[in-house]
């Protein structure tokens, strides 16, 4: 089966019944976790943008205390995993400057928990990923925001 292009399916959805269009999401939200996670961000949390920053900011840092840093091994696990799931939270949202303070809070976090960064090349390149991809995305911001971003972002240079 071929999947129709996004203006297809944007012409069909103006088409649709709003009662069809209410099935039709929950249907989809069922089909997959990540469908229901971008649906409840969009429909609850999506208007108060600081109270979601804020919500996950925390579940960072309990992920943080929650390393197991017996072994450089479970470290770099537990690295990843938040990553992958602050990257999905920042596809949510879509915007640069949610993705840069969280990322910011990321590697602020690191290098605050005591984990030495210099020690374990994975990790040591993990945290420059990360600082480059926070570059890339002050990079396409406005001018003032850039320059505050960029005065944050060097302290973890």
């Amino acid at each position: 089966m071929k999947a129709s292009t996004i203006q297809q399916l944007k012409i069909e959805l103006i088409n649709t019944p709003s009662d069809q269009l209410i099935g039709l999401c929950i249907r989809l939200a069922k089909f997959k976790k990540e469908n229901k996670e971008l649906l409840s961000y969009l429909l609850f949390e999506a208007s108060d943008e600081q109270a979601y920053i804020e919500n996950i900011k925390i579940e960072v840092q309990s992920k943080f205390d929650e390393i197991n840093t017996s072994s450089l091994y479970f470290v770099k696990k537990s690295l990843r995993k938040i990553l992958r799931m602050l990257n999905k939270y920042i596809c949510y949202t879509g915007s640069n400057e949610t993705e840069v303070k969280l990322l910011i809070f990321f590697c602020a976090t690191l290098k605050n928990s005591g984990i030495l960064i210099s020690k374990n090349l994975v990790i040591k390149n993990m945290y420059q990923n990360q600082l480059k991809k926070i570059s890339k995305s002050i990079a396409t911001m406005h001018d003032d925001l850039q320059y505050d971003y960029i005065r944050e972002l060097e302290k973890y240079q």
